[in-house]
């Protein structure tokens, strides 16, 4: 599969229901369907309109759209998106939010590379505005890279975070949501022996698969099943002519979607089937409930392959953190020399892609860390999404990670609940 006529194939595929989507859309819309009273051309229309929307959101990147915050004075706050590093596969932005003075907590939240934008965190650095300095990490989709660029591994990934803690300094809080979690235990972990001055002030790693053999899901027996040459066979395209990344191996995210749609097939069956109904009925809205979910959640971003594979190969099958031998630039990074950053841990008891284990699993390896400043916590009855953009994340998770981050800056921050718009 690893040509580019697949990816072509794959994208003109999508492109084409696309325009099936416009096109009954458009041919329902006429006039001279309401001659006759027939409850089929709105549903034409709206199954047009559902389609068509669908495919096209699956290669744009959706806009951050947090526009302003409530401040303590009570006053509206303009925010705005400044990269402060631009890299060839990722930058560090800084959400800056004007006219007010800057925020005592700094943090840096490290976004997944795994299928979606770091806009998927959009709810949570929402959360987070009122009380903190938001950094954020924006992963660049695949396609758009060209070749020249060189290749993005685990290892890279990992030297990105390092580079970008350096920058801001020992005040950063670091939090890593799911896919960076162990690497970002590793970043910490190589600057504890390179520049012990640049750590962290705080870690917080939130649903992250530090040992995926802790507890079994979907996806780990995937990867235990599955050989590597299996999947570089099965997973791994080259980029078509269409986008700058031509020639570029990648493992495309429609594929990664496909698969995350598979998981819960029914669900996603039921949902679009009652959203089309809606439309018929002319009871949804450009921004309904439906819409703002599909949006992100349709809006996928291909990987380079020797970032998946290696992901896979190095963190799922090998084990390299959870038997804390992994190798950054050709050295072994010791996570049990870090020894004065607090580490939380956070996972769901619902939890079906890293399940709870996986993620705590990281405080045994702390071995240099003193108890005192280790920390756990398992949110009953939440799944993987709602640890970190959910109900259970602004009820009782987020409160939770402000005041361990607080009760290790020797600064009495005051949590506050004050919303974005």
């Amino acid at each position: 599969m690893k040509n580019i006529a697949t990816y072509d194939l794959m994208e003109s595929a999508r492109n084409t229901n696309q325009w099936l989507g416009a096109s009954a859309l458009a041919l329902a819309s006429y006039p001279f369907t309401g001659v006759m009273p027939n409850p089929f051309f709105r549903l034409l229309a709206a199954w047009g309109e559902v389609t068509e929307r669908s495919f096209a959101r699956m290669v744009a990147k959706p806009d951050w759209n947090i526009l302003t915050i409530v401040g303590d004075d009570g006053r509206d706050h303009v925010v705005s998106v400044e990269p402060v590093i631009a890299r060839a596969f990722g930058d560090l932005i800084h959400f800056r939010v004007h006219g007010r003075p800057e925020k005592q907590r700094k943090v840096l939240l490290v976004a997944p590379m795994s299928g979606h934008y770091a806009t998927l965190l959009r709810s949570t650095i929402a959360s987070l505005l009122p009380d903190c300095e938001v950094y954020t990490t924006d992963w660049h989709n695949a396609r758009d890279i060209p070749v020249s660029e060189g290749k993005f591994d685990i290892e890279d990934y990992t030297l990105y975070l390092v580079d970008f803690m350096k920058f801001l300094g020992p005040e950063i809080n670091v939090i890593a949501v799911c896919q960076p979690a162990p690497l970002t235990l590793a970043a910490t972990a190589y600057l504890a022996e390179e520049a012990p001055e640049a750590q962290p002030r705080t870690l917080t790693l939130i649903g992250g698969p530090i040992d995926p053999d802790a507890a079994a899901t979907d996806v780990t027996d995937f990867g235990s099943r599955i050989t590597m040459g299996q999947l570089e066979q099965l997973a791994i395209q080259r980029v078509g002519f269409k986008y700058a990344g031509v020639g570029r191996l990648v493992y495309p995210g429609l594929l990664q979607l496909a698969s995350f749609m598979s998981m819960n097939a029914d669900r996603h069956s039921e949902a679009f089937r009652e959203q089309i109904l809606r439309v018929a009925k002319g009871e949804a809205g450009d921004h309904d409930k439906h819409n703002r979910f599909y949006d992100e959640y349709l809006a996928v971003m291909d990987m380079t392959a020797e970032f998946y594979l290696s992901t896979v190969e190095r963190i799922f099958k090998n084990l390299e953190i959870a038997q804390n031998k992994f190798v950054v630039a050709g050295k072994q990074v010791d996570i049990g020399k870090i020894t004065n950053v607090a580490v939380k841990t956070v996972e769901g008891s619902a939890d079906d892609i890293s399940a709870p284990g996986q993620c705590v699993a990281a405080l045994d390896l702390l071995t240099g860390l003193p108890d005192s400043k280790k920390a756990s916590h398992l949110e009953q009855g939440a799944g993987h999404y709602g640890i970190f953009a959910g109900k259970s994340w602004r009820d009782n998770i987020r409160p939770l990670v402000l005041n361990f981050i607080d009760s290790n800056s020797g600064q009495d921050a005051k949590v506050s609940h004050l919303k974005t718009v």
